[in-house]
């Protein structure tokens, strides 16, 4: 799998509805930290399903929020 390949959401944000319900406000300089060239509209977008994350994005997001992979495809 490429890390930069996106993660569809489809006509369900249901991945950004969860990665909105798990951070917290220092989400972006997080990910900054974390290597990941992202600013507060790109995860603003992922979190309205406007805009697919990257392989990597869920990678980061995963590690900072302490979580399981699962935890983004749960329902909303």
């Amino acid at each position: 799998m490429n890390i930069s390949e996106r993660i569809k959401q489809g006509g369900s944000p249901i991945i950004g509805y969860n990665i909105r319900r798990l951070r917290n406000m220092d989400m972006v300089a997080k990910l900054q930290l974390e290597g990941i060239p992202i600013n507060t509209s790109t995860l603003s977008k992922i979190e309205q399903g406007v805009c697919n994350p990257t392989t990597e994005q869920l990678i980061a997001l995963r590690k900072i929020l302490g979580c399981d992979y699962s935890d983004f495809f749960q329902p909303c």
